[in-house]
């Protein structure tokens, strides 16, 4: 998915413009990629984390799939 892509969705997904999305996707972006020349990790919520790695190249450890609950037991008819 294009950064374009992403603000676009968020804009819809959250009802804000799709100027104020693409600067909140510019700056999470912005703030990751300081993080990540600091030589520390940085961490999505529900997405994984990027580590940074050697010659300017970085690691990615996607996060666990969630699970599902199990299903609820059905109710008997009489």
């Amino acid at each position: 998915m294009k950064k374009e892509q992403v603000a676009r969705r968020l804009a819809k997904e959250s009802r804000m413009t799709a100027g104020a999305a693409a600067d909140q996707v510019d700056r999470i972006l912005g703030d990751l990629q300081k993080r990540m020349r600091k030589g520390q990790s940085a961490s999505l919520p529900g997405l994984g984390t990027f580590r940074p790695g050697r010659n300017q190249d970085f690691q990615f450890d996607p996060d666990p799939p969630p699970v599902a609950p199990p299903p609820k037991p059905k109710k008997e008819s009489r």
